[in-house]
């Protein structure tokens, strides 16, 4: 496995279109770059910031974020054949998931305000000690999604599919606070 380190790219610079298969990259500063068109298979990014990066048609197959600034990215835009990303301690605000269906994803201790999850198809998605505070619920599938310790959602649990979804009993009004009613 092929470890980067210290990578540091001006803003709008485009990666060299190849395939980086099983590499690591560590403390890479990537943002506002462009991605597209470019395929990461097994690969690890590690304490990176790819904030504002494009994303056309990247593929993303086995990939792992962690520990990554991931501001402002429209996931919608990569390759969604094979596409399969974990995310572990990811500050992962203002991105897109617009209209994505069926993704292989995984959040785990994620900072998710004001992400876009709306026309997504999220089921069985876990939401692992999240923060989705003022994030995007329309029309989305979260059926068999686990929310279990997430925290600062609105779900409108008329306007999603929230069949066999897990809650928790402290995080429950999450989905009740769009029908104004008081809770003593």
């Amino acid at each position: 496995m092929l470890t980067i380190e210290n990578l540091t790219f001006e803003e709008k610079v485009s990666l060299a279109k190849a395939k980086y298969d099983c590499c690591t990259f560590v403390n890479c500063h990537f943002a506002e770059a462009d991605f597209s068109e470019l395929v990461f298979m097994e690969c690890t990014f590690d304490n990176c910031d790819l904030s504002n990066v494009n994303l056309n048609l990247t593929a993303f197959k086995t990939v792992i974020f962690k520990n990554c600034k991931l501001l402002g990215l429209r996931f919608e835009d990569c390759q969604s054949t094979f596409l399969s990303i974990e995310f572990m301690d990811c500050k992962m605000n203002f991105s897109s998931f617009y209209q994505m269906k069926r993704p292989k994803i995984s959040f785990n201790n994620c900072q998710l305000q004001e992400v876009d999850f709306s026309e997504a198809d999220f089921s069985k998605v876990n939401f692992e000690n999240c923060d989705l505070k003022s994030a995007i619920f329309d029309q989305t599938n979260l059926e068999g999604a686990d929310f279990r310790t997430a925290h600062s959602f609105e779900i409108h649990p008329v306007l999603n599919r929230l069949k066999n979804a897990r809650f928790s009993r402290d995080n429950v009004l999450g989905l009740l606070s769009h029908f104004d009613i008081k809770i003593d």
